[in-house]
């Protein structure tokens, strides 16, 4: 069954994408979620002239996200965390400290974009985060976790 996707589901494709899934999984869960909508001829067309107009759009977004990507190219973040007098970090640091982080340095970026290697940082030291700009640019930025 071919679908066209409504908004980024992860694994599975980006807004406005045009992916082949099974019935199942396209009638009873992306159909009825509001995720997607069967691509029907007629739906095909309205999608391909909604894609046209909105080409120039996205190229603007793409060229900004790009100048962002550079601006942000060297920076270095600093995560304070309480820890252990071992250097275990009480609780963990997740993306949240990493989006305030990046909103103190002046740059707002969703912490749904940024991406840590592993899900939970419990230890002091030096990490690479992935922060996704636009669907074609992303960037790995630097931090250090350091104790407060």
């Amino acid at each position: 069954m071919e679908v066209i996707l409504l908004q980024d589901i992860k694994k599975l494709g980006q807004k406005d994408d045009l992916v082949n899934v099974k019935d199942g999984y396209g009638r009873n869960y992306l159909i009825p979620g509001g995720y997607a909508i069967a691509a029907t001829p007629s739906a095909k067309k309205m999608h391909s002239e909604n894609l046209k107009q909105r080409a120039h759009k996205e190229e603007k977004i793409k060229v900004a996200a790009e100048e962002l990507a550079s601006k942000m190219a060297d920076l270095k973040l600093v995560v304070g965390a309480k820890t252990s007098s071992a250097g275990k970090i009480f609780g963990s640091v997740n993306t949240i400290q990493i989006a305030e982080a990046l909103r103190e340095k002046g740059f707002e970026i969703d912490r749904k974009n940024i991406s840590l290697p592993e899900d939970q940082i419990k230890e002091i030291g030096k990490y690479k985060a992935s922060v996704r700009l636009h669907r074609e640019v992303k960037i790995n930025i630097d931090f250090e976790i350091v104790a407060e």
